[in-house]
């Protein structure tokens, strides 16, 4: 009438004795995980700091202070309060402070609070509602790539001097 269901798990064994001397496996260290790192946190250079050069990096950098000089690294995010008068080279830039400079990035973003005075060279490019922008935007496959050619700037239309009408050559 009742039957008792048979469980598919395994039977736990009891552990086989080591010799005396011998690490078990239960208390060997376990070797290193191989797979892939945790991302270490961003570098981030706080509002109090003015940094006069270059600023490089191989991870991500956070910039809250003043960069007078470029600045390049993975991941460039520019905080409120901050100022960079350079160029900014990353695979992903965020704006929500001020850059007078050259953008170039495979991600750009300008945040509603952003200022930007320079060139924009991107991949994907993304511009929030009351953002502030004064010059060009190139699209390239690579933009982070050295020597990326500058975008072409329209230059302002040149005077053009007529000469001056028939009638008055033929008057004088």
């Amino acid at each position: 009438m009742f039957s008792k269901s048979r469980s598919t798990d395994p039977v736990p064994q009891p552990a086989a004795q080591a010799p005396a001397g011998a690490e078990s496996s239960e208390t060997r260290p376990a070797p290193p995980a191989s797979g892939p790192r945790s991302k270490p946190a961003p570098s981030i250079l706080s509002s109090d700091i003015v940094v006069v050069g270059n600023v490089r990096s191989t991870g991500d950098i956070q910039i809250e202070g003043s960069v007078e000089g470029d600045v390049r690294s993975q991941v460039v995010i520019v905080g409120e309060s901050a100022t960079i008068r350079g160029e900014v080279v990353a695979e992903e830039v965020v704006v929500h402070g001020r850059v007078i400079g050259r953008l170039r990035g495979v991600k750009i973003r300008l945040s509603a609070t952003a200022r930007v005075e320079g060139d924009i060279v991107h991949k994907t490019i993304a511009i929030e509602n009351g953002a502030h922008f004064e010059g060009s935007v190139q699209r390239q496959d690579d933009p982070t790539a050295q020597g990326a050619p500058a975008p072409a700037r329209i230059a302002a239309p040149a005077r053009v001097i007529a000469p001056p009408p028939p009638e008055a050559e033929a008057a004088s």
